[in-house]
């Protein structure tokens, strides 16, 4: 079977070539009519263009590389739609590699990406570490890399990230403000981002609130169930349990909860849970959980907005966008009988 070309529908109507191509690439300088005619022709004759000749031909893959740590919860899946629903509309594709929160698979994902000549990247790194010089290095030789989440807000990039400060501020208060006496912060890897900004809300309440020392401690965690179950035995164990936990995010926190009632304890009435990040399921166990919701969605809309500007503009100057959260309160720190 013969494959159809541009060269065959200008013979069949009896047109240039150029005016073909002008037609396929939606120019301005064509008449409507005459497009209409030229894409009705190459449908009913089977053309179809060809993808690998367009891209040469703009000297672009149209593919964007994104590279999160982990999809075992939706925080990442619900970024990637996002950003997939932007650049889609622009004619890009999305490849999406995930480096299961090691840095070294991480970085070997982007060395792939940049290698297969990927229009742009955005990152969600593992860690705010070694990586990030190479990153930046990458972006001074004109590749454009948008950051999202776990990155300090002093990057100079383009990079979405949210106020951890400041929502751990609230989560933490909230707890102070339900009337416990003891509260643990189960935190985050102390070399994430996002771990030390938690801690640094979390103290900050405390020092705010003149909470006693003695009764509050941070203790790294990490960030999947496992770990705040590990935690929890552990500090039953040492008959050292607090009033209430706040933990570094859902996962943590679900483990928690999981933990505490089969040790026979209740939530909240015998102690208090808070988490961070408001996944689905945070509504679909008992008790519900009280956390604080992140925009995931307008966080990967963001980071898709800023890239399309870095392709548009490779001179462009770093954006950074900082989101809010909400507190989402639930049953499962709310203290009996606070009044």
């Amino acid at each position: 079977m013969k494959h159809i070309t541009i060269k065959d529908v200008a013979k069949k109507l009896n047109i240039s070539i150029s005016t073909v191509s002008r037609a396929f690439n939606n120019k301005y300088d064509i008449k409507s009519k005459t497009k209409d005619l030229i894409l009705k022709t190459a449908t009913e004759m089977g053309y179809f263009p060809n993808p690998i000749a367009k891209k040469l031909s703009q000297q672009k893959t149209f593919n964007i590389g994104v590279v999160v740590p982990e999809f075992i919860t939706e925080f990442y899946a619900e970024i990637i739609v996002a950003i997939q629903e932007v650049l889609i509309k622009r004619g890009f594709q999305i490849l999406v590699m995930q480096s299961d929160n090691q840095p070294e698979t991480e970085l070997n994902n982007v060395k792939t990406l940049i290698y297969g000549m990927a229009d742009g990247i955005i990152i969600a790194p593992t860690l705010d570490g070694d990586n990030i010089e190479f990153y930046l290095k990458q972006i001074k030789a004109g590749h454009p890399i948008v950051f999202v989440n776990r990155v300090r807000e002093s990057l100079n990039a383009n990079k979405v990230i949210f106020d951890n400060k400041k929502w751990s501020f609230f989560a933490t208060e909230h707890l102070i403000r339900q009337k416990y006496k003891k509260i643990y912060h189960l935190a985050a890897y102390k070399n994430l981002t996002v771990g030390t900004d938690r801690i640094d809300g979390f103290k900050k309440a405390m020092k705010k609130h003149k909470f006693p020392e003695e009764n509050y401690q941070v203790i790294e965690t990490g960030l999947l169930a496992k770990e705040g179950m590990d935690v929890v035995e552990d500090l039953i164990y040492r008959h050292d349990l607090p009033d209430a936990f706040f933990c570094a995010n859902d996962l943590v926190a679900m483990g928690v909860i999981k933990t505490l009632k089969e040790n026979g304890y209740n939530v909240p009435n015998d102690i208090g849970v808070m988490g961070f990040t408001d996944t689905q399921m945070s509504e679909l166990i008992s008790p519900q959980l009280c956390t604080v919701k992140q925009p995931t969605f307008e966080m990967g809309k963001l980071a898709a907005e800023l890239l399309l500007k870095q392709l548009d503009n490779h001179n462009i100057e770093p954006e950074t966008k900082i989101l809010n959260g909400k507190l989402i309160i639930r049953e499962s720190s709310k203290r009996p009988n606070n009044n």
